[in-house]
């Protein structure tokens, strides 16, 4: 986990950043520790609230149990529109964890009652593009200037999906990949870092 955790792409598209885009160092075994904890209390926020703001799902691998990844919901509002985010380990990809885990905590959330969910991805992020899209998400617009990396100003690209009309395109078999909550992961003393997709 410390490997992905120092991933240039993780730390550029998804991890913490000052004013000036510059990020954070690697997250430490403690700060890993307290990411985990705050996951925990998002599931119990769940729990009690039925809003899934901060619940995070570890990607694994069906066959193996490895953990390739990880993705959570960041934001739910009283609206019922979540956005979400996520990331893949550097070996894990090209081999369609995030498509699938995009499209199983988008089918739980519009399970939930979300009326929009949606994604922000750093433009220049083109797996991230690649795999909103195979996951049936809709392009909606660039905020231009919205982001900032290293000095200089970042497009941020919109991309969301709607209950009524979403079909979650290239859907992997089932059985190849699964999500666990992040109470599962906590049990494996994983560290997650930040993911890729915002």
């Amino acid at each position: 986990m410390a490997q992905a955790s120092a991933d240039p792409a993780i730390r550029r598209y998804n991890g913490s950043h000052d004013r000036q885009g510059r990020p954070a160092p690697p997250p430490t075994i403690r700060d890993a520790e307290q990411v985990i904890d705050e996951f925990l209390r998002g599931w119990s926020a769940f729990a009690t609230t039925g809003t899934p703001s901060g619940v995070a799902f570890a990607i694994t691998d069906a066959d193996s149990g490895e953990l390739v990844g990880c993705c959570g919901v960041d934001d739910w509002t009283g609206e019922d529109v979540a956005q979400f985010g996520y990331w893949v380990a550097p070996e894990a990809r090209g081999r369609g964890y995030a498509t699938r885990a995009v499209v199983l905590l988008t089918r739980w959330l519009f399970e939930l009652g979300a009326a929009r969910v949606f994604l922000t991805i750093l433009a220049g992020n083109d797996g991230s593009v690649a795999v909103a899209r195979r996951a049936g998400f809709v392009y909606e617009g660039t905020m231009r200037s919205h982001s900032v990396w290293h000095g200089e100003r970042c497009d941020v690209m919109w991309f969301a999906a709607l209950p009524h009309e979403w079909v979650h395109g290239q859907d992997q078999p089932h059985g190849q990949h699964q999500l666990h909550d992040q109470d599962q992961m906590h049990d494996r003393d994983q560290a997650p870092p930040d993911g890729v997709a915002r």
